[in-house]
């Protein structure tokens, strides 16, 4: 399993002055900056689970566990994507009054979910060059400042390797264009290795390499 998030552009319907707001956590069809598309009944599996425990997925602020700012009161897939209705605790929690400000002023850039993605969640679409969602565990949504965020994927590497396992190719090329590398950089990395890389392009792609080495480190 890959412990992953997937960001995108605030989608918010509506925000009242009681906390509650409308919006999209997810949108189908819509390739992100990884590459990624997410199609239609990806969340179903994991909805229906949610249902029968009698919850819903967690409101985090910035995807800390520690820092729940809220309540999902429904979520759902419709013709666009994952469709949310949620209650910042604005009155109980001056973290969920904060994020109703900035949500309200339009500070706040992003919407976030965090998922783990299982082998026969996804495929590659060689002659598009995506990857396709088609099933996804969903633990939360997150408001987040900035639509980007790759800890968990460094995070999911120092894992497996502590663990003596090798990371996915999948996950290290993202991690690669974490770091700086071009699509083509990290695929070309991956499957040829550094001399696959362009000379002229050399030098940038050994310093985004090192700093990525030294977050796997840290």
């Amino acid at each position: 399993m890959m412990t992953q998030t997937r960001d995108l552009p605030l989608r918010v319907k509506s925000v009242d002055e009681t906390g509650k707001f409308t919006g999209y956590g997810s949108v189908y069809g819509v390739e992100d900056s990884y590459g990624d598309v997410v199609v239609k009944g990806a969340f179903k599996n994991s909805l229906e689970d949610w249902a029968s425990k009698g919850r819903l997925p967690a409101m985090l602020w910035q995807h800390r566990t520690d820092d729940p700012i809220g309540v999902y009161e429904n979520m759902f897939e419709d013709d666009d994507g994952l469709y949310v209705e949620g209650q910042l605790l604005i009155h109980d929690d001056p973290l969920a009054k904060r994020a109703y400000g900035h949500l309200k002023a339009g500070s706040i850039s992003g919407l976030s979910i965090g998922y783990n993605l299982s082998d026969s969640g996804w495929e590659y679409d060689k002659d598009k060059d995506i990857f396709i969602l088609s099933e996804i565990d969903l633990w939360e949504v997150s408001l987040v400042t900035f639509p980007a965020n790759d800890a968990a994927r460094v995070q999911d590497v120092k894992r497996t390797c502590k663990a003596g396992g090798v990371p996915e190719k999948v996950l290290v090329e993202r991690l690669l264009r974490d770091a700086g590398f071009s699509r083509r950089q990290a695929k070309a990395f991956i499957a040829e290795g550094y001399g696959a890389i362009d000379p002229r392009d050399a030098e940038k792609c050994a310093e985004d390499l090192q700093n990525l080495i030294n977050s796997i480190r840290s």
